[in-house]
């Protein structure tokens, strides 16, 4: 592994531990904010809303990853569309991973449809909730800022001198 490539990995598992710390601190104060409670359903079980909550923190780890590793230092550039794209990923997955756990946790056999029972209805709650948007805007801002990171270093140049310690010869 080359050292960008080292040092985007390291970036990268520090700006997914920052996402997962923002998230909690956020859920948290909109749920004293708004009064209501993450999962408001309570045949969700005490893990659907953790789990939902790392289900995104490592997608946006590894859409950070393949960002950083693919991409050669001198063709780095502050990814906007990448980071959108990505906030929207973690929405989707937040919630995706929300309607299966809760299928699988509640036993809810399947409609005439073939639709699991509450799960659809569970998605659509949390999907229409303040916390998935939260967890969108937050992987949009880490990702943009991950971005900004690796394209504002310059590691074939150096360390930063001073004026008066700079070869112009």
């Amino acid at each position: 592994m080359r050292d960008y490539q080292q040092y985007a990995t390291v970036v990268a598992v520090f700006a997914a531990v920052l996402l997962a710390a923002l998230l909690v601190a956020a859920f948290g104060l909109i749920s004293l904010l708004v009064d209501t409670d993450v999962i408001s359903d309570p045949n969700a079980g005490p893990l659907v809303g953790p789990i939902m909550t790392a289900a995104a923190v490592v997608l946006v780890l590894i859409l950070m990853l393949l960002l950083g590793l693919r991409t050669r230092p001198e063709n780095q550039r502050i990814a906007v569309g990448y980071s959108l794209g990505t906030g929207f990923a973690a929405i989707g997955v937040f919630v995706l991973v929300g309607g299966v756990l809760y299928a699988l946790g509640t036993g809810v056999p399947a409609d005439t449809a073939g639709l699991p029972g509450d799960s659809v209805g569970f998605a659509a709650s949390v999907l229409l909730g303040p916390f998935a948007v939260t967890t969108g805007i937050l992987a949009f801002i880490i990702t943009l800022l991950y971005s900004l990171v690796l394209a504002s270093r310059m590691p074939e140049r150096g360390p930063p001198k001073w004026p008066w310690e700079r070869d112009d010869d």
